[in-house]
């Protein structure tokens, strides 16, 4: 065991197991699944018969201190579900969309993966078989090693132009050598108290409702906390959302527009002298060149496209760049726009020649933990076949996000057989047809080429219905341990099993190494999942039942780090980039063939880009609204949950309904050139009358189940089919948040 690092702990009042008025609890982190991102410290009460009563806050864990959302609350329902998949089960291919499945053994369904697994990759190498991961949480670093320990550099997240969070994770990296989030104390064990800690003057909240999706590690209550000890809010947002109307500023954007906002704003304080200049002249390079390309956006251009008026522009940057400190709280809204890199190189550029990087209350690199989390296992991957990478060739930025393959150019390997033909898949913690992809029929057609697919999951889902061969069931949380290592300000913390798994579900880290231990024994070395666990955790110095008695556990911070050399392998000062500083002109850019500078493009189509379409289609649609109760297309069989939200919903300004024939709770198709969906209407101003906005991941899981059946109901529901595979010039981002639509009534009988 290495020497023990400097960890901050929390004072605990209580052990990590004990009891409480004739209950058994247990301290853990919620992280998946169920789940979301964030991994909120969670007290789960059992009973004597070792059934899961209750799930509380916990109020002694410093990242949410005691407070849940209703996701967390519903667990037991999700735990004792009576829909949830208890066995490993198999089909014929020939039975794909039919509910056909046979009951099997886990040995049999192992033999099933690992004989066909090892076939392929004998046959044809082991980049012919794709392994998926949706939003992973503590179970998408599984399956990277599961991926790159066979061979296979294939790793997919099947959402064009992987526009989620990668995009700004690759932008950050290739221009500043680091990410970057904004600083709400998160790191520390003591909060908001550590004197270490300012208050930020000014939360940005651009392309995000940080409430609902709390994006990047982020606890959305953070934004509210610090509103109460002092913070301003400036919300850039096409929709009106809560924190917007408790914001001092309120900027209604037009979808897609973000870009050119965020020049605009440069270029309005580069104009009035209001940029850093010490910080610039220190630690900026390229200041001139990107205030040549923000003269091309000077405020009245700016204001006829973004429909924002020009003096709320001007005093949104003024408010910017005079803060003593601020934060950039931003996005999947910019990830999801088809040029996204610029996009994002432009927001980002606002702050940092207002010198808002690296200093209390501003945007901060987090620290770095266990390497595992960003990728693990990439060292049994030779570099012939890293080469392989699906959109590598064509896209080379994509090798400083997380490593995906380009899904678009998967697709379109899978129905061509260029550069090679995929054999297979493995498809875990991701439901693609009716979440993340597009052009569903397009989707399914493609990945119904392979010949042999598995599925992990904990309930049936349109995907597994469609195209699974196998089915293996998966644990919730409470039904395994685990480890919480991830996205945001990273900290040490456990996933305790509190329960004995039902059925003869497996978490999915058991299931990731019995079947990593057949098909890549030398990348899965351990017996246990618990010897995994303490493996993983060495650096940290403790082992996986001393990080269960002291979780969480928070690792040193500082700020000011690029003064310090904290930010560079060569320990010089300054920044990870080939000029050691922000490079506001990107070198890495460049090299990939990309415009080094950030740029607004016309999202196409749009009110300007295809004009000859507004006839047709006039109203601008954004999607992918974010819901209380529900987790992307989880939740939507959880009673409490579902009644929250039960309908797929699309918002639309009382003026516009008017205009168009319908009223609050109608059913409307939103139909563009490429297809339609339900939804029913909200009737609600937060939406400008030109602006529509709606939900995504929809289906239903009391519908019929097959295929000629309708498959859950997703085909009249997916917003997907109202979207191509089309992603930007680097190979990230597509136009998931900017089309164009109309809106008609269903009629009876449809």
């Amino acid at each position: 065991m290495s020497e023990k690092r400097e960890y901050t702990l929390v004072d605990h009042k209580e052990p990590y197991r004990y009891d409480d008025n004739g209950l058994h609890v247990t301290r853990g982190s919620a992280w998946s699944g169920p789940g979301c991102h964030l991994g909120c410290g969670v007290l789960m009460y059992t009973d004597d018969d070792g059934k899961l009563v209750k799930v509380e806050g916990d109020p002694e864990n410093p990242f949410n201190q005691g407070r849940l959302c209703c996701r967390c609350l519903a667990l037991p329902e999700v735990v004792y579900h009576e829909d949830r998949v208890l066995h490993p089960m198999k089909r014929a291919r020939e039975d794909r969309g039919k509910d056909k499945w046979e009951r099997i053994s886990w040995d049999e369904a192992y033999e099933m993966v690992t004989s066909r697994f090892l076939e392929i990759k004998e046959k044809y190498g082991p980049e012919c078989i794709a392994f998926y991961s949706g939003t992973g949480r503590d179970i998408g670093q599984y399956i990277t090693r599961l991926a790159w320990g066979f061979g296979s550099p294939n790793f997919v997240f099947a959402m064009s132009g992987q526009s989620c969070y990668s995009p700004r994770v690759a932008g950050c990296f290739s221009n500043t050598g680091a990410f970057w989030l904004g600083d709400y104390s998160q790191q520390f064990a003591d909060r908001y108290d550590d004197p270490r800690w300012e208050c930020p003057e000014y939360v940005v909240v651009w392309g995000n409702n940080p409430l609902v999706s709390n994006s990047d590690g982020l606890y959305g209550h953070w934004v509210i906390d610090v509103m109460k000890r002092g913070a301003k809010l400036i919300v850039i947002d096409p929709r009106l959302t809560w924190l917007g109307a408790k914001s001092e500023q309120f900027l209604q954007v037009r979808p897609g527009t973000d870009a050119a906002l965020a020049l605009g704003m440069i270029n309005f304080i580069i104009e009035e002298d209001l940029y850093d200049h010490e910080f610039v002249d220190l630690w900026c390079y390229g200041f001139e060149e990107l205030a040549e390309r923000a003269k091309e956006y000077p405020l009245d251009y700016v204001e006829e496209v973004t429909w924002i008026p020009r003096d709320k522009i001007e005093r949104a940057a003024r408010s910017i760049a005079q803060a003593k400190n601020a934060i950039l709280q931003w996005g999947v809204a910019i990830d999801q726009t088809k040029e996204t890199i610029p996009t994002a190189q432009a927001l980002l550029s606002l702050f940092e020649i207002t010198g808002h990087m690296d200093k209390p209350g501003a945007m901060v690199p987090p620290p770095s933990i266990l390497y595992y989390a960003g990728g693990w296992g990439e060292e049994f991957l030779t570099p012939e076949q890293k080469a392989k990478l699906i959109g590598l060739k064509e896209y080379p930025l994509i090798q400083m996000g997380f490593q995906e393959a380009v899904t678009d150019e998967y697709i379109k390997a899978l129905e061509t057989g260029e550069p090679y033909r995929f054999r297979a898949a493995w498809m875990q913690t991701t439901n693609p047809l009716v979440c993340t992809g597009v052009d569903p029929k397009r989707s399914l057609a493609a990945q119904n080429n392979l010949e042999f697919i598995v599925y992990v999951d904990l309930f049936m889902t349109p995907t597994a219905m469609a195209l699974a061969d196998v089915f293996l069931p998966a644990c919730t949380y409470p039904e395994r341990d685990g480890i919480r290592i991830g996205d945001g300000m990273q900290r040490g913390e456990t996933i305790n099993k509190v329960i004995e798994p039902l059925g003869e579900s497996k978490s999915d880290m058991e299931i990731c190494l019995e079947v990593g231990k057949r098909i890549a024994p030398e990348a899965w070395p351990w017996e246990t999942v618990e010897d995994m666990f303490s493996s993983i955790l060495e650096e940290t110095g403790y082992d996986f039942e001393e990080m269960q008695k002291i979780a969480p556990a928070y690792m040193p911070f500082e700020y000011h780090q690029h003064e310090k050399g904290l930010l560079r392998s060569d320990g010089q000062v300054g920044f990870g980039t080939p000029t050691g500083r922000i490079e506001l002109w990107s070198n890495f850019y460049n090299t990939c063939d990309l415009d080094p500078l950030p740029y607004f493009e016309e999202p196409s189509p749009g009110p300007v880009s295809t004009p000859e379409l507004l006839d047709e289609y006039p109203l601008v649609l954004t999607t992918g609204a974010r819901i209380w109760s529900m987790f992307h297309s989880e939740h939507r069989q959880i009673p409490h949950l579902r009644a929250l939200h039960p309908d797929a919903i699309i918002q639309v300004n009382p003026k516009t309904c008017r205009e168009y024939g319908v009223k609050h709770g109608d059913w409307v198709w939103v139909e563009n050139q490429r297809g339609r969906c339900k939804r029913r209407v909200i009737e609600t101003p937060v939406v400008e009358e030109r602006v529509c906005s709606t939900d995504h991941a929809w289906w239903l899981p009391e519908a019929p189940a097959e295929m000629e059946d309708g498959l859950y109901g997703m085909w009249d529901l997916d917003v997907g089919n109202l979207i191509e595979y089309k992603c930007g010039k680097s190979g990230f981002g597509a136009n998931y948040k900017t089309l164009l639509c109309k809106i008609y009534k269903v009629e009876e009988g449809e």
